[in-house]
């Protein structure tokens, strides 16, 4: 990673980790990248560029966009932008939001919807794997979220098998907290936005949060620490 510098530099240096712990990556694997617009779905497509002029395994990326017909459509700004970056890309445009009821629309439909059109999309192309921006605030906000309010212990997984290993999902930004995520975005104008939904609202998420932010003052590893714990599960203390 010698080529990379700064604040790229530790998110490579922590996405390389999460690949090579859950083996993540195989030779020539088609890459599918979920692109929202968002700055953590345009970083990690742009590492994912960039490291592929020095690590040891080679895969193909086609960066995708799915554009559920919201007024304030990104889709040509990321098309100008996937020029730029000269990566392979599909923008797919649907018209199921004037099909759909308002009541019916929230935040649970849009994501529902837009891994739905990304799996069709990805098994055409032939992908092998379909990488997400999800990171580790992200996975460690996901894990309170169904402590408290699903009482189940549970998360993202770093990596996921799905329809009988046909297509898997990775999460390549497993170790890297969103501080350094918003830094990359500011250091490089990473041109990114925010969600344009109409009915975007305050969610649980952002108090799961708050609440993490709020511990991290007496607990700097605090995040570190509810990612390793579901992986340290003591049997014999549960119910």
């Amino acid at each position: 990673m010698g080529m990379l510098k700064g604040t790229e530099y530790y998110i490579s240096k922590g996405m390389g980790k999460a690949i090579m712990d859950y083996k993540m990556l195989a030779p020539n694997d088609k890459i599918a990248v979920a692109v929202s617009g968002g700055k953590d779905s345009l970083t990690l497509l742009r590492l994912l560029i960039d490291r592929q002029a020095f690590v040891p395994i080679k895969y193909n990326l086609v960066a995708v966009h799915i554009d559920l017909g919201y007024p304030k459509s990104i889709s040509a700004k990321l098309k100008e932008y996937f020029k730029k970056l000269n990566v392979e890309y599909r923008i797919i445009k649907t018209d199921i939001l004037k099909k759909t009821p308002k009541s019916k629309i929230n935040c649970f439909w849009c994501s529902w919807n837009r891994r739905k059109e990304l799996f069709i999309i990805a098994n055409k192309l032939k992908c092998t794997k379909i990488a997400l921006g999800h990171h580790l605030d992200d996975i460690t906000e996901t894990m309170l979220l169904n402590l408290f309010f699903r009482g189940e212990i549970s998360t993202m997984a770093p990596k996921q098998e799905l329809f009988k290993g046909k297509i898997t999902l990775i999460r390549p930004l497993a170790y890297v907290p969103e501080g350094l995520i918003k830094l990359f975005a500011k250091e490089t104008k990473l041109a990114h936005q925010t969600c344009v939904c109409p009915h975007s609202i305050i969610s649980n998420r952002n108090r799961m949060g708050r609440i993490i932010q709020d511990l991290e003052k007496i607990c700097p590893d605090i995040k570190k620490n509810i990612f390793r714990s579901l992986k340290r599960v003591k049997k014999d203390y549960l119910l």
